[in-house]
């Protein structure tokens, strides 16, 4: 297959650009791959398509402020971080990427600086002069929420940090680590998890700290010439016994968003879970046999995107680009602060 069957044309105007409020006042297209019946609903009425027993698993991973404005030799630099390595070294991409070269000072502010490590093929390794809380508490004050370019594109590059640092994040965000947010997460509220436990369903948390692995663009005609960047994931003992137990029991898996899909087929083999932690570069498209997710929660993705092929890689492509069809037709809000899909 080639990059190109995964394109579609979607209007400006289907972008979201702000979630909708409240989060879980979203549009909801709930898909049965056995019947291929669509229904068209709204999030806050997710409980009604889920059974008791079901087991949802969601990704905490905590997105970061990690767009950083800096300064080499008095002139302005943009730096997004990356992917934390060891204690205070972050692999990090930057614009103008020709102002980083080898032992140059990036300075941030009074308190951070960093010098650049390395340079290859357009990831920066830069070492922080702060790390641990003092580096946190500072990025804290003068980082930004890393929104996708494309949102700040329609908004004619309007940055709200204000808002933004409450909307670009999940409710139940725990473990700092992600440099985009798992967006399947963002429609979710305490009351619809709180509903959804009281439906008779279990919940369950991993971590994958979002990183190049998951929006970086394609950029090879052919899918299987893609290499995906490994991202640091957790799975615990408890979560994995009881995640296996579910899965013996004829409960239905449910994963939300695409980063949750991976940590949990990068875990299994033969459709039992090990726990683990580490790094995964598991690379979903058209051809994949799942092992162990049953069902998933996902938003609308990009064209020609690693998110966009693991949902087609779920059923088929056409019966994917069939609903993303039917999803512009009924004006659903597209990409990170759209609406969302629960397929089954």
């Amino acid at each position: 297959m080639h990059l190109s069957d995964f394109s579609y044309d979607l209007s400006k105007e289907l972008i979201a650009t702000h979630p909708k409020e409240p989060r879980d006042g979203a549009k909801l297209m709930v898909v049965d791959r056995s019947t291929g019946k669509l229904q068209h609903s709204h999030f806050y009425d997710l409980p009604n398509f889920l059974k008791q027993g079901d087991f949802i698993v969601f990704n905490q991973s905590e997105v970061i402020p990690a767009r950083l404005f800096g300064k080499v030799d008095g002139k302005e630099v943009e730096i997004l971080l990356v992917k934390n390595g060891s204690a205070n070294v972050w692999e990090t991409m930057a614009k103008p990427g020709k102002r980083l070269t080898k032992k140059v000072e990036v300075i941030f502010s009074d308190k951070l600086k960093a010098e650049v490590l390395d340079a290859t093929e357009g990831v920066f390794k830069l070492k922080f002069n702060l790390k641990g809380d003092d580096f946190w508490d500072e990025i804290g004050k003068i980082g930004e929420m890393p929104l996708p370019p494309y949102i700040l594109k329609q908004r004619h590059e309007k940055h709200e940090e204000n808002i933004d640092h409450k909307d670009y994040q999940t409710v139940y965000a725990k473990e700092k680590g992600s440099v985009a947010a798992p967006t399947a997460g963002l429609h979710f509220t305490d009351k619809l998890l709180n509903e959804i436990k009281d439906k008779g369903c279990d919940i369950g948390f991993v971590t994958l700290h979002v990183g190049l692995g998951t929006f970086e663009p394609i950029r090879t005609k052919k899918l299987e010439d893609h290499k995906i960047h490994s991202e640091h994931f957790e799975l615990s003992v408890d979560l994995a016994n009881n995640l296996n137990q579910a899965k013996k029991e004829g409960r239905r898996i449910i994963a939300v968003g695409t980063t949750t899909v991976r940590v949990l087929e990068s875990c299994q083999k033969e459709g039992i879970l090990e726990s683990q932690a580490g790094e995964t570069n598991i690379y979903i498209y058209p051809g994949y046999k799942f092992g162990f997710v049953e069902a998933m929660i996902t938003n609308f993705h990009l064209p020609k995107s690693s998110l966009l092929l693991l949902v087609s890689a779920f059923w088929t492509r056409e019966k994917i680009l069939d609903i993303y069809n039917e999803a512009m037709k009924n004006n659903y809000r597209f990409y990170s602060y759209g609406d969302g899909m629960f397929i089954f």
